[in-house]
This record gives C-alpha cells, sequence and structure tokens, in this order.
C-alpha cells in the first residue's frame, strides 16, 4: 500500500501522515465544491440557449443544493460505514457523470435529474461532514485549525473556479467550461486513491497530539444511525437554534451570493467574468476568514463568534443593493462578505460537540447541515422567482441580510453547555 510506506517515511521524518490525509482531503473537497458553484457561472447562458425561466433554471440549481445538504447525515454513517475511500470515489463518479450528461441535455428534465439529482447527491457526499470526520479521526491537537483549513478549502471550492469558467463560456461556450472542473475531479480521484487512508490506525499511527493508536470501532453503524441521533438530539433547543440560523447561513452564501451573483451583476451591466472575479476575490478573504474562524474557535466564546460573522454578513448583504457597483464597492462587498463565508462553520460545530459530545456530534452536524442546505435551496428558488415575477433580484437580498440580523441576535438564546469542550466532532 503506497499510503502505508510513505507513512513510514515522513514518520522517520517527525511528520505527521495525518497531514497528507487533510491535503488530499482539501484538493477532494476544492473541486467537488467546484464542481457544485459551477451552475452559478451558466445560469445566463443555460437561459439564453434554451430558454428556459431563471425560476425554471433555479429550481433545478435548488434541488441540487437541497440534495446536497440532506445527504449529509447519511454521508456521515456511509463513511462510517464502508470508508473514506470508497466514498470519495464513489461521489467524484458520480458528479463526473452528472456534469458530462450535461453536455447533451436538450430538456429542462434532463438538467434536474443531472445537475439537480446526480451533482447533488454526489457532491453531498463530500461535504463538510466529511470534513469534519476527517478532523476528528486524525487529529487530537489542531483541530480547530484543520476544520479551518477544510471549511475553507470547500467554500473556496465553490468560488474559485467560476472567473475561469466564465472566461470560458464567454469566448468558447459553456460547455466547454464544464472541462477545468472536470480535469480536477480526475486528479482528486488519483490522489485519493494514492493517498487517502481511512483512519490512523489502519497505518499504525496514533493520531497527531495523541499518544496511543486509537482501533477502528468493532462494528460499523447502520444507516438507520442517522434517524436514531435525529430523535436523540431533536428535543434540545440548542439543535433547533444552530440549524436555524445555518439555514439562515445556506440562505444567504450558496442559495443566494453562489447561485445568483453573476446573474444579477449581469442584469445591472457588469461582465459575468468580472463578477466572477469579484467571487474569486470573496474565496480569497475567505480562506483566510475560515482559518482565523477556526483557531479563534479553540480560544473565544463561540456565540460571540456567530454574532459577529452572522452581522457583518446582514449587514453586507444590506449595503450591495443600494450601492454603486463600482469596483470599489464591489471590493468593500466583497472583503466583508468573504471574511465570513463560512467562518460560521468552526464556531457550528464546535457548539454541536460541546451540546451532543464526540459520539453524536458528526451525524448530529449532518442534520444541522441539511437544514443549512434546505436554507439554501431556499435562496436559490426564491432569487430566480423574484427575478421572474419582479424583474429584479434585489427584494432577495434584501430578505437574506434581515434574515442574517435576525441569527445574529439567536445564537444568544444558546445556553453555553457544562460538558466539557470537544474540539471537533467524531
Amino acid at each position: 500500500m503506497f499510503a502505508s510506506t510513505l507513512s513510514r517515511r515522513l514518520d522517520a521524518r517527525g511528520i505527521h501522515y495525518g497531514w497528507v490525509v487533510v491535503a488530499t482531503t482539501f484538493l477532494v473537497a476544492l473541486t467537488t465544491a467546484g464542481a457544485m458553484g459551477l451552475p452559478g457561472a451558466l445560469l445566463r447562458p443555460l437561459e439564453h440557449e434554451f430558454r428556459w425561466s431563471a425560476a425554471d433554471i433555479s429550481s433545478a440549481l435548488a434541488m441540487r443544493i437541497f440534495l446536497y445538504g440532506l445527504i449529509a447525515p447519511f454521508a456521515a454513517a456511509l463513511i462510517e460505514r464502508y470508508g473514506l475511500k470508497r466514498v470519495i470515489l464513489s461521489a467524484i463518479a458520480m458528479i463526473g457523470v452528472g456534469l458530462i450528461g450535461a453536455l447533451f441535455m436538450t430538456s429542462l428534465w434532463q438538467l434536474f435529474v443531472l445537475w439537480g439529482v446526480v451533482v447533488g447527491v454526489g457532491t453531498g457526499l463530500t461535504a463538510l461532514v466529511m470534513a469534519a470526520i476527517v478532523s476528528t479521526r486524525w487529529f487530537v491537537a489542531r483541530r480547530g485549525l484543520v476544520l479551518g483549513l477544510l471549511g475553507a478549502s470547500s467554500a473556496t471550492g465553490q468560488l474559485a473556479f467560476l472567473p475561469l469558467a466564465a472566461a470560458i463560456e464567454t469566448h468558447w461556450g459553456w460547455r466547454y467550461a464544464v472541462l477545468p472542473t472536470l480535469v480536477g475531479l480526475a486528479l482528486s480521484a488519483v490522489a485519493v486513491i494514492l493517498f487517502m487512508a481511512d483512519r490512523p490506525a489502519d497505518l499504525g499511527l496514533p493520531a497527531y497530539g495523541a499518544r496511543t493508536v486509537e482501533p477502528a470501532p468493532a462494528r460499523r453503524p447502520k444507516l438507520s444511525a442517522a434517524i436514531g441521533v435525529l430523535g436523540e438530539v431533536a428535543p434540545n433547543p440548542t439543535f433547533w437554534i444552530l440549524a436555524g440560523t445555518f439555514f439562515i447561513c445556506g440562505l444567504s452564501t450558496n442559495g443566494l451570493i453562489q447561485t445568483h451573483f453573476i446573474a444579477y451583476c449581469g442584469d445591472i451591466g457588469i461582465a459575468a467574468v468580472t463578477a466572477a472575479s469579484v467571487l474569486a476575490l470573496m474565496g480569497v478573504f475567505d480562506f483566510f476568514g475560515t482559518i482565523g474562524s477556526g483557531w479563534l474557535s479553540d480560544r473565544v466564546d463561540n456565540r460571540a463568534l456567530l454574532f459577529m460573522y452572522y452581522g457583518l454578513r446582514g449587514l453586507s448583504l444590506l449595503y450591495l443593493p443600494g450601492s454603486s457597483f463600482s469596483y470599489e464597492s464591489l471590493g468593500l462587498f466583497a472583503a466583508f462578505y468573504g471574511l465570513d463565508w463560512i467562518a460560521t462553520v468552526p464556531p457550528t460545530v464546535r457548539l454541536t460537540a460541546q451540546t451532543f459530545g464526540a459520539n453524536r456530534a458528526g451525524v448530529a452536524f449532518g442534520w444541522i447541515f441539511a437544514s443549512h442546505q434546505i436554507g439554501a435551496a431556499t435562496a436559490a428558488y426564491g432569487g430566480g422567482l423574484s427575478r421572474t415575477l419582479l424583474g429584479t433580484y434585489t427584494p432577495a437580498f434584501y430578505i437574506g441580510g434581515g434574515a442574517c440580523i435576525v441569527a445574529a441576535l439567536s445564537v444568544w438564546l444558546i445556553g453555553v453547555s457544562k460538558r466539557a469542550p470537544a474540539p471537533a466532532v467524531a
């Protein structure tokens, strides 16, 4: 096994193999999230070629986002049962089939099936739950930092591919814009085959920061365990506060900005490449913001962090429609909005772990993440509906901004758990 040989060589040099697993997971999250975000750059070209309305296309994209979240708690159970490598390779294959199949579509129902269902399920298998499981299995120390890194890769991937896709679409058409994502998926699959290991114990290693090797559980959980955990955590009010605020998180990020920002700018006369570059700039700020959030989540009251993140995001969304949409105003929006695009993840994960314990936190966060994507699907469809019925996306941005202010205030309803803080999820 290549991973075993490389692990021994790195260990001889004092380098823990967990960092290789993190790098591999980072690449997977980056490219699969890129596939998730890609349709945001192609909404207007699809309108023009197929004469579909923004509401029709958005409903298919909303299905993709909804399934991306709904599969999350079951993805955690699948990973526990079948292992990281098998689940990730299956997900990459599904995403590839969905993207390639869409190149030949002629009807709206095919968009629903390929980019709505197939890509939605495939990307859901490699969502933030995967990052949470990797950070917990492989790290005792530096868990917050690792979770921040992997969370940043997921959000950055949704934005990083967009300028290239927009540029390719402008010169050669939207079908060619899919190719860079397909290449990234192929490279990710090779990296997973060569470098991914399920647990430190598989290589005879303790987790980073641990002193002893922790064996894998003797019994692998059934998929029905995801439903059982939901029944256990649902009576706790903190679960619903975290799920509700994460609903607003998804509504104000994936569903609104990722899906409709380029089209919104296009309505105002801003070129798709320019708008996609603003999204890429958000990705740069998000990368550092989420890593910083992971570091802070180990040291600061996580409720205070969420209050700040949702508050700043809400103010940013309320600011944008009334701005001049100049390079300066868009740059200002990109900076403030980008810094907390997915910075909410580390404190939300920590609060989940503190409240429900390490053994249930992985699946519990999966359900909370499902709420995130339901919110994103709501905004994806709602934004398109606003554009179709009212001729503008502006009301959707004001609603998103107001919802973020509500979320910022709601986090203070979370009681401080007496449970010993858990730095990440299981």
